[in-house]
């Protein structure tokens, strides 16, 4: 007879945090899914490992974070995914949002401006066997010009200004979801292309994240 979850275990508090997204506006079954399916102990540094199911954002490694789940379930699911579509991600931080993008589309082409974090990255997709992972190591203001245009863009760091570089490799009915902002605390913006080359713009609500900066970062 199969043992029933623990109040502590990694199940249960998934569940628990999966009601509280759906009570905050995150309601599309398939996201939910994902996340619920994505081990975000996993992607969590071993000192935040009893916080992993938490709605909050936590550090990893270079300066960076693990985003909160609601931010993650929020923004993929303003971009409606589907199986056919191809994802541009500029950050790929831990790998955690990557990993929730790669179950509900076609493939995920993923950027990172830290080797370290590419590198752990990595070997996460490969243990949880996630074959349609893309990834490279660059500058993410850039973008992946060759492998454009995407049908979905999302940006896991703060663009000064509305990301025109990224808006241009997007194809004209796609969706770009970004943080937009010079200060602590950004907009976060959901880009529609109208068809005709431009774009319906939604503002989802303030966010704070890292700044989306110019260049590869040099490590130690």
């Amino acid at each position: 007879m199969a043992e029933l979850p623990t109040p502590d275990s990694p199940e249960t508090r998934a569940a628990r945090l999966i009601l509280s997204l759906r009570s905050q506006g995150v309601n599309d079954p398939r996201v939910l899914a994902a996340l619920e399916k994505t081990p975000r102990e996993m992607f969590t540094p071993d000192l935040f490992k009893e916080r992993s199911w938490e709605d909050s954002a936590l550090p990893i490694a270079c300066g960076q974070t693990i985003s909160q789940p609601f931010i993650v379930g929020l923004m993929t699911q303003a971009l409606t995914l589907d199986r056919r579509t191809r994802v541009l991600e500029i950050g790929t931080g831990s790998g955690y949002q990557t990993a929730v993008l790669s179950r509900l589309s076609r493939l995920v082409y993923t950027v990172e401006r830290y080797r370290t974090l590419m590198r752990e990255a990595e070997d996460r997709f490969r243990r949880l066997e996630l074959t349609n992972v893309i990834t490279r190591f660059g500058d993410g203001g850039d973008g992946w010009p060759e492998q454009a245009p995407f049908d979905r863009i999302m940006v896991t760091a703060a663009a000064p200004e509305e990301p025109t570089v990224l808006l241009a490799q997007l194809k004209p009915d796609g969706v770009l979801v970004a943080p937009v902002g010079k200060g602590p605390v950004q907009q976060l913006i959901r880009y529609a292309g109208d068809g005709a080359g431009g774009f319906l713009q939604e503002t989802l609500c303030d966010v704070r994240f890292v700044p989306l900066l110019d260049g590869v970062a040099r490590e130690l």
